[in-house]
């Protein structure tokens, strides 16, 4: 016989966008619990209280779900000093991912009224080792006499102490107490507060974040870990991230490859690269087929960074322009186009432009595109949408609207409002939608959005 419930437990009914359990008292109130799964029923602890929500911390766990697993990592939880790398590893991975597909449905139908004609299947990959590019947090801390180098603690500043890392790659988890040992032993490791980290195919590049000149001594260390662990290269940041620069010139070019297009990307250590190589080769595989590219149509690459999206695009059709606010990162585009000629059915076009600040005359004087790829940061695309939007509502001589776009996302909210536009206001159908498990364990929603001429 089923033990009866406690009278002040809660029934979770969903996960959040932070992957909170959400429960409501019978009063109607919303309760969002960290660390509670649905179906759960739990105690919670209550350390926020609003007049329409709460939020706490579970207490106790009274009925699991039958999804709940045990966490890989030795270092997740809710216990004080718990690593706050990861949210979601208390969850059987498919769970994660069918979790995060309901909270792209609900974000595009409650905040949009947009329902795609077809959900896609989800594009996910390995759980573990997948995370290529990270930020660890460095501190010397000397009531314990030893340094800290990881992620922060959950809810917390202070640094979780993590010998081993199970989402980063097997060999730069093996790192992480060789580099405690190493800047332990630095003249200069009370003014170390950061490195980055950004795994290349064949080198792993770690920017060390300094607040005053190295001393010799200091960078002959570090040259020689490189000489210990080969597959490492530093990088040193003086001061912001303009300033980053290698230690020693030699060594090989940090690059990714994406082999169905023949493609290999260089990149700096700084810049803006998916964290789950494997992944992004899938997406990007999947974004080019589902915008169905014709060698002879135009194709414009909205957000078009280091061109990860451009030059495959480039490999199927001849006139593709890659449009980036930054005219430093347009200038890196057209070199890891040059690298790539070989591949190229013709090299593309690369302009900087404030994408924020798009107008209608803007979009005009880009001219005529068959196909769109747009692909932006959290804030979305919500001027270049606009402008779309009104230039359905007020047509231009001599300007058509492109027949279908691939919206690549990374925060749900902000894709279902600019979906909202093109659907509602700018006469197209949202066709398929899907999710992209970009980051396994975290609450990080990764979509894609497939929108055709209506």
């Amino acid at each position: 016989m089923t033990e009866p419930l406690s009278d002040n437990s809660l029934v979770v009914d969903s996960l959040d966008l932070e992957g909170q359990g959400i429960a409501r008292r019978p009063d109607g109130k919303v309760v969002f619990i960290e660390g509670a799964l649905p179906t759960e029923h739990v105690t919670v602890n209550v350390h926020r209280r609003k007049n329409q929500w709460e939020q706490g911390v579970m207490h106790e766990l009274l009925r699991p779900a039958a999804l709940r697993v045990v966490p890989h990592c030795p270092h997740f939880g809710l216990h004080a000093g718990a690593c706050g790398g990861c949210k979601m590893q208390h969850l059987e991975p498919s769970a994660q991912v069918a979790a995060k597909q309901r909270v792209l449905e609900d974000n595009l139908w409650h905040l949009a009224k947009v329902k795609a004609e077809t959900m896609l299947p989800p594009i996910h990959g390995p759980s573990w080792g997948y995370r290529y590019r990270a930020r660890l947090s460095v501190r010397h801390v000397v009531k314990k006499g030893q340094v800290l180098i990881g992620f922060h603690e959950r809810k917390s500043r202070y640094i979780a102490d993590m010998g081993s890392c199970p989402i980063l790659p097997e060999a730069v988890s093996d790192l992480l107490l060789p580099l405690r040992a190493l800047i332990g032993g630095l003249q200069a490791r009370d003014t170390c507060p950061q490195i980055e980290l950004a795994c290349g195919d064949h080198v792993t590049a770690l920017v060390l974040r300094h607040l005053e000149p190295l001393s010799e001594a200091d960078r002959h260390r570090l040259r020689e870990f490189s000489q210990q662990h080969p597959a490492v290269q530093w990088w040193l940041q003086p001061k912001g991230p303009d300033t980053v620069h290698r230690l020693d010139a030699d060594g090989p070019v940090l690059s990714y490859a994406l082999p169905e297009f023949g493609l290999h990307m260089p990149f700096r250590p700084t810049d803006f690269t998916q964290v789950n190589p494997a992944i992004n080769q899938v997406l990007v595989g999947t974004a080019l087929r589902r915008l169905q590219v014709r060698e002879s149509e135009r194709v414009i690459d909205w957000f078009c960074g280091l061109g990860n999206f451009t030059l495959p695009l480039a490999t199927q059709a001849r006139q593709v322009l890659g449009i980036e606010g930054s005219a430093a990162l347009v200038e890196r585009a057209g070199q890891n186009a040059t690298h790539n000629t070989a591949a190229l059915l013709q090299a593309p076009q690369f302009v900087a432009r404030n994408l924020f600040e798009m107008t209608p005359d803007m979009l005009v004087a880009d001219g005529v595109a068959d196909k769109w790829l747009v692909d932006p940061p959290r804030e979305g695309a919500f001027a270049l949408v606009k402008a779309l939007a009104d230039l359905n509502q007020a047509p231009r001589p001599n300007w058509q609207p492109p027949q279908r776009i691939v919206y690549v996302s990374c925060n749900p909210a902000t894709l279902a409002r600019d979906a909202g536009l093109i659907v509602h206001q700018a006469g197209y159908r949202c066709t398929h939608a899907g999710v992209v498990n970009m980051f396994p364990h975290t609450a990080h929603v990764e979509s894609m959005a497939v929108f055709e001429r209506a």
